[in-house]
């Protein structure tokens, strides 16, 4: 069985030909990142634009890499949300058109769930349910318990800023440029993660949500408060950010991997789960893979992340998504609509 997965939720134009709901025959992506990095972030119209630029040339390339064509796939996958909406609207109706055109079933899919499932991809073991999801990037983070594929209890999310947004926004404060979250990683390779003690958001009310504006905040605060220490000319500011920028960055992911780490495995100790999973752009960063590791470990936890290729926005994930649901028998009508909000 070959599911034809479509994604272009955000920045990314994805198309992807999955087998059987394993095994991936092609996944293409063309990234919007030189597009929006001058902007220091997403623009929803640009985005959509480049999309409708995109969209065929990675579908003709995702279809001929797969050596596969329209007339041998069983079924198309596409995301409808959340999302920005206009990016949402290139994917969903080229979708839409393709399955009116060649008479092929259309399912609709969550772009979380996407990211979820992104987990039964990955090599080896496969995730063992129920688990904790930590659907963690630029635009989401929140915990799900899932209790099977397909069966998902929301349990929490940001109330504020979501994980891979600080990022950026802290990046931005730091003068390191976008997307953020690889650059603060790069550098806190090289610093001390206690060397500066940034707050953690810890909720006590809202155990399995997320608060990141005040880590920002505090960011901030350190920069201005600091200028008094480094010295108000220009040259000497930059020289004394430029010295103690690898401290700042891994103190600074050290407060988000804490809260991080800590609420997921609150919630699956909490909710007797057997395993946690991390997916969303954010699971590429090397030191949370490396912390929810040992975390796992020492908690008696199985632990799934997809490799890096897969944590990013792609298709392939839309298609194992698709998949699932298509054998459930869930089906999609012609006039299914683009949601930018939508629970899942």
């Amino acid at each position: 069985m070959l599911i034809l997965g479509i994604e272009s939720s955000c920045d990314e134009t994805a198309a992807a030909v999955l087998e059987d709901g394993k095994v991936i025959r092609s996944s293409i992506v063309a990234s919007q990142v030189d597009l929006h990095a001058r902007y220091g972030g997403v623009v929803p119209e640009l985005a959509a634009r480049a999309h409708l630029e995109a969209l065929v040339p990675v579908l003709d390339q995702a279809l001929n890499k797969a050596e596969t064509t329209l007339d041998r796939i069983d079924a198309i996958a596409v995301t409808t949300g959340p999302g920005l909406i206009g990016a949402l609207l290139v994917g969903v109706t080229a979708a839409k058109a393709i399955c009116l055109a060649r008479n092929i079933p259309l399912v609709d899919v969550h772009h979380i769930e996407g990211h979820i499932l992104s987990a039964t991809l990955v090599d080896g073991e496969p995730p063992v349910f129920p688990a904790v999801a930590l659907a963690v990037s630029g635009g989401h983070t929140a915990l799900y318990l899932v209790h099977e594929i397909g069966r998902y209890t929301f349990l929490g999310q940001t109330l504020d800023d979501a994980a891979g947004e600080v990022y950026d926004k802290v990046a931005k404060l730091l003068g390191l440029g976008y997307p953020g979250g690889p650059l603060i990683d790069k550098l806190a390779a090289g610093g001390n993660p206690e060397a500066i003690r940034f707050p953690r958001a810890r909720l006590a009310d809202s155990p399995y949500d997320f608060s990141f504006s005040g880590l920002k905040t505090a960011v901030l605060n350190y920069l201005n408060k600091e200028k008094v220490v480094w010295g108000d000319a220009d040259h000497d500011r930059k020289a004394a950010l430029e010295k103690h920028m690898p401290d700042i960055a891994a103190s600074f992911q050290a407060a988000v991997i804490d809260v991080l780490v800590q609420k997921t495995l609150r919630a699956a100790t909490e909710n007797n789960a057997r395993g946690v999973i991390v997916v969303g752009g954010v699971a590429a960063n090397r030191g949370l893979r490396a912390a929810m590791a040992d975390a796992c470990q020492k908690a008696g936890l199985s632990l799934t992340i997809p490799p890096l290729s897969l944590c990013t926005d792609n298709a392939a994930m839309i298609a194992a998504a698709g998949y699932h649901r298509y054998m459930r028998g869930i089906r999609a009508d012609l006039g299914v609509a683009a949601k930018a909000q939508m629970a899942l």
